[in-house]
């Protein structure tokens, strides 16, 4: 697939995950579902941080003779607060419901475009770290 058609495709998903989580805001009058854009796009900086620093990392004096086949504690910290940080921006607008500070269709609107916002981040991370095979002869 050409990268630009990737980003416009991306761009349009991500903006659909937008416009749900402001619709979810300003139909029912009642911003506090703000907070879940906040939550879902802190989620993936995570994972993005340990991969950058495990990939910067010298085994030379670590002593680490298993080749990355089992993560490290910087990993696994980070895959938890990638995890926290989406079970979050899921509950938050169930607890917003559940103490009666936003409607139904706002929780739905706000979650969905929620989970909408971070998938499209993780895809696009995933469709921009693949290296681009040399010898592409149809430029797909």
């Amino acid at each position: 697939m050409n990268p630009l058609n990737k980003i416009i495709f991306l761009s349009a998903f991500l903006a659909s995950g937008f416009l749900l989580i402001l619709l979810s805001c300003a139909l029912y009058n009642n911003y506090k579902p703000l907070w879940v854009i906040l939550i879902f796009l802190l989620a993936p900086l995570p994972n993005i941080v340990s991969s950058s620093i495990d990939n910067s990392r010298d085994n030379f004096l670590t002593f680490n003779n298993n080749d990355g086949n089992t993560p490290s504690p910087v990993q696994e910290f980070c895959k938890s607060l990638t995890g926290f940080l989406i079970l979050s921006g899921i509950s938050l607008p169930l607890t917003f419901y559940h103490t009666h500070l936003i409607e139904l269709g706002s929780m739905v609107m706000s979650i969905l475009g929620g989970l909408i916002v971070y998938v499209d981040i993780v895809v696009f991370i995933w469709f921009f770290s693949e290296e681009e095979e040399e010898n592409d002869d149809f430029n797909f």
